[in-house]
């Protein structure tokens, strides 16, 4: 199975990153968000990767096809004209870049790769989320329902803590955040079916609007619920939280080894 990640947009709420590169390569402890989210694909068994670009879609191909030599010792040869590999740190990942377009919506973008797709079923999220979902466990749930999409419901990280206010001026309790505090929302990481494409007219439809309202209406929209950690990188702050979790050793979407 693959994985599509959409990677194209403007990122313009963290644009105190963005102005220079696109958020996917925006990195938490010393690596970007795109390859965090990979790496949580590979943890659940899939390598093979469909990547939609568009906003400075060359750096992140850049990024891919200087991997090798990064994560490399190599000893250069002047006098031979030769590269010899000491020590190679590859990952097993296949992955396809696409570029959809600058200005693309979302659906645009997924509809551009379908000629990468195999005609099956694939794997959908986000550039710039991650979580410590259980990705064969999302696709079996899919699987049993027998619909055309499973979306992973998650629920929205609270961002203050709440109080809970005595007679008077005092304050009678306190409790930090968490994320019982918001609602459901998309977390991405959906699981779909190639029939699903067909429901996208163009470049100009976002995935989260008429398709999927289709879906809903058809019945073809299946929720898998996450409960546990879940958490985008919308804001400066986001990535604030996720670097902070990782320089502490508290990151809970490695779940890899």
């Amino acid at each position: 199975m693959k994985a599509v990640i959409l990677a194209g947009g403007y990122g313009t709420r963290l644009s105190e990153e963005t102005g220079t590169i696109p958020k996917p390569l925006v990195e938490i402890g010393g690596r970007p968000i795109l390859w965090h989210i990979m790496k949580i694909y590979e943890s659940g068994g899939i390598t093979d990767f469909v990547i939609c670009c568009g906003y400075k879609g060359d750096m992140i191909k850049r990024y891919f096809t200087e991997y090798g030599y990064a994560n490399a010792d190599f000893t250069v040869d002047l006098a031979a004209n030769r590269i010899e590999i000491n020590r190679s740190a590859r990952e097993p990942w296949r992955v396809t870049l696409v570029d959809t377009g600058q200005d693309t919506m979302t659906g645009g973008r997924i509809r551009r790769v379908r000629d990468h797709l195999d005609n099956d079923t694939f794997c959908l999220t986000y550039g710039d989320g991650v979580a410590d979902i259980d990705i064969p466990a999302a696709i079996a749930f899919h699987r049993a329902q027998g619909t055309e999409a499973t979306v992973t419901a998650v629920q929205q990280p609270g961002r203050f803590g709440a109080l809970n206010l005595a007679d008077g001026n005092k304050v009678a309790s306190f409790r930090e955040k968490s994320m019982l505090d918001g609602p459901m929302i998309n977390g991405g990481f959906f699981v779909l079916e190639p029939a699903v494409l067909d429901r996208i007219d163009g470049d100009d439809t976002v995935f989260e609007d008429a398709p999927l309202r289709s879906l809903v209406e058809d019945g073809q929209l299946s929720v898998y619920r996450h409960d546990g950690f879940w958490q985008n990188m919308d804001t400066l702050r986001d990535k604030h939280v996720l670097q902070g979790l990782w320089s502490d050793g508290r990151a809970p979407w490695r779940v890899w080894a």
